[in-house]
């Protein structure tokens, strides 16, 4: 039996081609923040299977880096005696190779994995990067998944509420206004949108992983393998010409001289500029589907409410469901798990009209799990959900009109006096944002503080996003808005989909996160404000009630009252009277 370590093979394969090191991301051709198992190669590598991360193996080192979401997950997951653990941003990779090697230092790279981005970043640094044609892990992963070839379906008009000729025709509008021949498109989001189709190559992300290429006259070719468009109606490919997938690159490359090709340099990859730079010219600018996409019609954010109240529903059903669970189960000595607990969640989603599948993996996580914002449960971390501790749990659905995606945190006791602290900041910094009016144009960042301030004002902060834009029917994060520290230029616009979603985390003890979805609308003249979509009751039980200002009790009165209103129809008759209860006025419960 072959008993080498992923690590020991992969350097052992450097050295025989001669390299100092390479850098494996975690990430596929299409960067895609959820990946088929086929491009799983980091947690092969690693152990690590976060959304957000790379290594670094050199000859003596090898480095792991991750975001702030993952850095108790890594520390889990990561043999800590062959890799250090790094901060993705606070201490970069790019910076890391400034700072630690010397000229002429081979590293590798696969430059369907690296974006035009990423590759200028890299040129500063000291070492000689060196493409490869081949991946090291078609040799080196032995018993490595096969490409996903999920089939691919339409996505009806009367969903999408526009047609993809119609589609097409605007963007090649912007092609002859930019002066550009071509547009190639990478992300797969933005394709599915195009086109007017969905995929299955990733649970959870109802996206076909291809590539599309757009003239500027209209035609569309679209490569991707044909086994996936099989099932897929002749009119859903009326003016569009099927390739090979494997052709994208070289077609690229192909193309007359002369002609210039418009590439989004932060997502495509620098395979492409490799491939089109000897005889084309790039017009390096953002893919003009992201925006566009972002900005729902009338028929899609109809969509997204009729999802909502169904999703809203399901919810209901299972809080009312634990509410009965835990103290039933805990008191006989048989306590509820985090698995059993996602399980019934997911039924009472299945019964819901037009359900498809969940739109992301459920974080279903109590004590100090939750204390992990992007933990999943397995049969080796699968805790009780007790009275003693908080339980957080953030899921979502697809549906055939619209995504949701929410976060509840509750407990069953009284919290101590500090966790009853965290809790009231936390959801004080969800109303401060939900609550607030602020001028069209607004960009995410500068509204990212409003829900940190009764956190920080604790000296307590949180390491990850405060909201992300979610598709429509598509990724559960959906560029290009994003409220966060970090700059994002992209304006908050009516029609826009956001969530909201305040959280903190203490490690090896707990963690609380609440977190709607919203539609950006406009209020007064030149000023926007949020609607929540998310119909879903909030936990006061663990509240200060005194630290509320009027406004903010008058706030969860009124979104009780809605809640309580638009769901009384829809639930189980035996969870009518939790949803009574826990959407009663902040006066009738604090009594």
């Amino acid at each position: 039996m072959n008993t080498t370590s992923p690590l020991s093979a992969l350097r052992h394969w450097l050295e025989e081609n001669h390299l100092d090191g390479m850098i494996v991301p975690r990430a596929d051709a299409w960067q895609s923040e959820y990946c088929a198992s086929h491009d799983e190669k980091l947690a092969w590598l690693t152990g690590f299977d976060g959304t957000a991360g790379l290594a670094l193996v050199l000859k003596d080192r090898a480095l792991l880096f991750v975001d702030g979401r993952y850095l108790v997950q890594a520390r889990v997951q990561v043999n800590m005696d062959d890799f250090e653990i790094h901060h993705l941003h606070n201490e970069p990779l790019v910076q890391w190779l400034e700072n630690h090697t010397v000229p002429g230092t081979r590293i590798a790279f696969d430059p369907m994995l690296m974006t035009h981005t990423e590759f200028q970043q890299y040129g500063a640094t000291p070492c000689e990067f060196i493409p490869l044609n081949e991946s090291p892990f078609d040799a080196l992963w032995a018993e490595r998944p096969s490409a996903p070839v999920g089939l691919i379906r339409e996505m009806p008009v009367e969903v999408s509420g526009e047609s993809s000729a119609a589609k097409r025709q605007r963007i090649a509008q912007l092609l002859a206004d930019n002066d550009a021949d071509y547009l190639a498109i990478t992300m797969p989001d933005n394709i599915a949108w195009l086109l007017n189709v969905r995929g299955s190559d990733i649970p959870t992300s109802p996206v076909p992983l291809s590539f599309v290429l757009l003239s500027r006259e209209g035609s569309t070719e679209w490569f991707v393998n044909g086994d996936k468009v099989s099932a897929l109606p002749a009119s859903v490919l009326d003016g569009v010409i099927v390739s090979p997938q494997d052709d994208f690159i070289t077609r690229c490359g192909q193309l007359s001289g002369g002609k210039r090709i418009w590439l989004d340099a932060d997502s495509a990859p620098v395979a492409l500029r490799f491939a089109i730079e000897p005889q084309g010219e790039i017009l390096w600018k953002a893919d003009p589907i992201t925006f566009i996409k972002a900005v729902k019609n009338p028929v899609e954010l109809a969509g997204y409410r009729e999802s909502h109240h169904y999703d809203g529903a399901a919810w209901v059903n299972f809080l009312a469901w634990l509410s009965h669970e835990v103290p039933q189960r805990e008191a006989a000595g048989n306590p509820l798990t985090e698995m059993e607990a996602q399980a019934q969640q997911l039924a009472f989603r299945e019964r819901q009209p037009g359900f498809i599948e969940q739109s992301f993996a459920t974080i279903s996580a109590s004590a100090s799990n939750a204390a992990m914002c992007h933990y999943h449960s397995s049969e080796a971390t699968n805790k009780a959900i007790t009275s003693g501790h908080f339980y957080l749990n953030d899921s979502g659905g697809q549906y055939h009109n619209g995504t949701t995606d929410a976060t509840r945190t509750v407990s069953y006791s009284k919290r101590d006096a500090q966790q009853r602290l965290h809790y009231t900041a936390v959801l004080k910094g969800f109303l401060s944002l939900i609550t607030l009016q602020f001028p069209s144009g607004t960009q995410g960042h500068q509204l990212d503080a409003f829900a940190r301030r009764p956190l920080w004002e604790l000296g307590l902060d949180y390491d990850h996003g405060t909201g992300h834009g979610v598709g429509h029917q598509l990724l559960i994060h959906e560029n290009p808005q994003r409220m966060a520290k970090k700059v994002n230029p992209w304006a908050l616009v009516a029609g826009s989909i956001i969530t909201i979603e305040p959280g903190y985390y203490q490690a090896d003890s707990h963690g609380i996160r609440i977190e709607n979805q919203v539609e950006i609308v406009e209020s007064v003249p030149g000023f926007c404000q949020f609607a929540s979509l998310t119909l879903i009751p909030i936990d006061l039980s663990q509240v200060e009630l005194h630290l509320l200002s009027e406004r903010e009790q008058q706030w969860l009165d009124s979104y009780h009252q809605q809640v309580r209103e638009a769901l009384s129809p829809l639930v189980d008759s035996d969870a009518r009277p939790w949803l009574v209860a826990a959407t009663a006025p902040i006066r009738v419960q604090a009594g």
